[in-house]
């Protein structure tokens, strides 16, 4: 079985590269932070426009009739752009809200266990999961109009570590029974934590945090390709190398496990890719800024702002304590190898 990205993925993959840089440059990145984050309407038109979220919607309802697979490499795109807003909610939510497909709808998520609301303030509706149905079948409750009213009116907003992503608190906010436990539902094959939506979100979460990894990686060689310190390149360094080293050998495996998760669809592939990433992307950042030396955390600088958004999509959708349990739960027992009186010798 060939595991290889066919062309058709690959040019998928250049033509998202390509469109980002034009229409979400640094320049544009750049004036999103120093605006507090928020959505831009027009970007988001221009992503619906190009197929970002109807990119898995099939053709005969008007989307580009895709499947996961395609839809993780966009989202390594959107990471290392470090492109701002609710992406993975209103790629999720095509053909249940309106206007999602075509860019025209902002929807965030709800994902309930306390956690922060994301782009709240210029969402259009917020969906919230009611457990083992969620964004497939009866249990999804999308919140609009005057119900999304009522919620913006009861939520606080908190601050946040990464200037390109609002926050809010919504007390009472509940994804469903055991959304937050990591429990086994349903008939039959057994899930590992409840709906397409917390799956799924896990797993696009975990491509733009391949995505960051990899960029982050790409600075930190560039960097000590062009820095000189002592009359020699500081990539010329022993400890300089090894840490770009390490960065490529964390973001690899992270590739591995987010494409492998992608085709199968597994649970606890999924929660293995997502624990994978969100270390690459974290620790890639955190070495990236130590090669960088003291400009790194300069506001100036968009090291800082790889690192910050690692650390808030490492407690989106399913966090790594989470998958541990994800993964815990899936082993085998332990079978002594020895037992009964013999084992006393």
């Amino acid at each position: 079985m060939d595991f290889q990205l066919s062309d058709d993925q690959r040019a998928l993959r250049s033509g998202m590269r390509d469109l980002l840089g034009a229409v979400f440059g640094r320049d544009r990145m750049r004036a999103a932070v120093e605006r507090g984050g928020g959505v831009d309407r027009g970007l988001w038109r221009e992503l619906g426009a190009a197929g970002f979220f109807a990119l898995r919607l099939p053709e005969e309802a008007g989307g580009v009739g895709l499947g996961l697979p395609e839809a993780v490499l966009l989202f390594e795109e959107a990471g290392r752009a470090l492109l701002p807003g609710p992406l993975v909610a209103t790629h999720l939510a095509v053909g249940r809200v309106k206007g999602a497909a075509e860019g025209e709808a902002v929807v965030t998520a709800a994902e309930g266990g306390g956690r922060p609301v994301a782009d709240l303030g210029g969402a259009d509706a917020v969906v919230v999961g009611g457990g083992a149905g969620a964004l497939v079948g009866e249990g999804l409750k999308v919140l609009a109009g005057e119900e999304l009213e009522a919620f913006v009116a009861g939520a606080v907003p908190v601050r946040s570590m990464d200037p390109l992503t609002p926050l809010h608190r919504v007390e009472g906010c509940s994804a469903g029974a055991g959304a937050s436990e990591g429990r086994w539902e349903g008939a039959g094959a057994p899930e590992a934590y409840p709906g397409a939506l917390r799956r799924e979100g896990a797993l696009l979460t975990a491509a733009e945090q391949l995505g960051s990894a990899a960029r982050t990686t790409e600075m930190a060689v560039q960097h000590a390709g062009s820095r000189e310190q002592f009359g020699s390149l500081i990539g010329s360094f022993q400890a300089v190398k090894h840490l770009c080293a390490d960065m490529l050998a964390r973001t690899e495996p992270a590739r591995s496990a987010v494409y492998a998760a992608a085709v199968t669809g597994d649970p606890v592939e999924i929660a293995a890719a997502k624990l994978l990433a969100d270390e690459a992307a974290v620790r890639n950042a955190r070495d990236c800024l130590q090669i960088h030396g003291g400009m790194g955390f300069t506001w100036e600088a968009d090291v800082h702002l790889h690192l910050k958004r690692a650390w808030l999509r490492a407690a989106r959708w399913l966090t790594a304590a989470e998958a541990e349990e994800v993964l815990a739960a899936d082993l085998d027992p332990v079978v002594p190898l020895y037992s009964g009186s013999a084992a006393l010798g």
